[in-house]
């Protein structure tokens, strides 16, 4: 599993007017908490006026001083081309991201082509928006797939984002990103790569909530057979399971129910409540996020209450 730190993000007003004034101390602080991560995410959107010439900026930033593998997150061609430039190797880059428009298809393609660099690809378009079912986001994705590959991008340069929608806004929508994971991993070969960004699943339930269903639904993208994930590196202990995951050993006596969700991917869809423990209230939260994602239960923003 990829680890991609979120934390540096526009829509942060400190972050925003840490870019504007070009603030090395507030940026290397932010990247200093995400060193438990694989990568950082440079999210800077369109990157213009003030923030022109921010990205090669940020990607110089972050080589100085960290370990960290670099992410370019703008709908800005310029910017990440100039960043690609600055960085030592691009290869090892995302560039974060293109749908399926071909203006901007065609402008991120050739600049992962030229730079080899890794490319998040959205499963959507202008047309069709991003499609409610599974089905419809595979469909989607064999049209980038076909393209990419024509081009001469490497299939496992791709990873693909099937857009995670808050459980607050349609609940259902968790069930089909779970899906279009699993039937991604299934129907390519060569096989491509899948990503999502985490957060966007707990967008607008209560902040005491969010980190309980950005864990139980990350375990179970996980076990679909997730590649990488875009997430929030203050929250030690998804990182934490995503870790212990990975080595498949628990280390807390929940981790043995998060091994047990990830197991029920295999049958998905599939789903049957695993052993846990009744008088454990963290297993029964587990459970009740677990259940709402795959539409059992309704969502209440007090679901843990119920």
């Amino acid at each position: 599993m990829i680890l991609i730190g979120e934390n540096i993000h526009i829509i942060s007003p400190k972050i925003r007017e840490a870019l504007l004034s070009r603030d090395e101390d507030v940026i290397l602080t932010i990247l200093d908490k995400q060193k438990n991560m694989d990568y950082a995410d440079l999210n800077v959107g369109p990157a213009k006026g003030d923030l022109k010439g921010i990205v090669p900026w940020l990607c110089k930033l972050l080589e100085r001083h960290s370990d960290l593998g670099i992410s370019i997150d703008t709908t800005n061609a310029d910017e990440i081309a100039a960043g690609l430039l600055s960085v030592k190797n691009p290869a090892k880059t995302f560039i974060n991201s293109t749908s399926n428009d071909e203006i901007r298809f065609e402008k991120m393609t050739d600049l992962a082509l030229e730079f080899q660099s890794n490319l998040i690809e959205l499963i959507l378009s202008k047309e069709t928006g991003i499609p409610k079912t599974a089905d419809g986001r595979l469909e989607i994705a064999f049209e980038m797939y076909e393209n990419s590959v024509a081009k001469g991008i490497n299939s496992e340069k791709i990873f693909f984002d099937p857009l995670v929608l808050p459980v607050s806004v349609d609940q259902s929508q968790g069930l089909e990103v779970l899906g279009t994971i699993k039937m991604i991993k299934e129907s390519f070969d060569p096989p491509v790569k899948t990503v999502i960004g985490l957060s966007n699943i707990s967008n607008g339930s209560p902040a005491e909530l969010r980190p309980l269903i950005n864990r139980v639904f990350g375990v179970l993208a996980y076990g679909a057979g997730l590649d990488a994930v875009i997430a929030d590196a203050g929250d030690a202990e998804l990182i934490r399971i995503f870790k212990m995951l990975e080595k498949g050993i628990p280390e807390k006596s929940v981790d043995d129910l998060y091994l047990a969700l990830v197991k029920q991917m295999s049958d998905f869809p599939d789903y049957s409540v695993p052993e846990y423990d009744l008088n454990d209230d963290e297993m029964c939260k587990i459970i009740k996020a677990a259940e709402i994602i795959f539409n059992r239960k309704i969502y209440s923003h007090s679901f843990t209450l119920i």
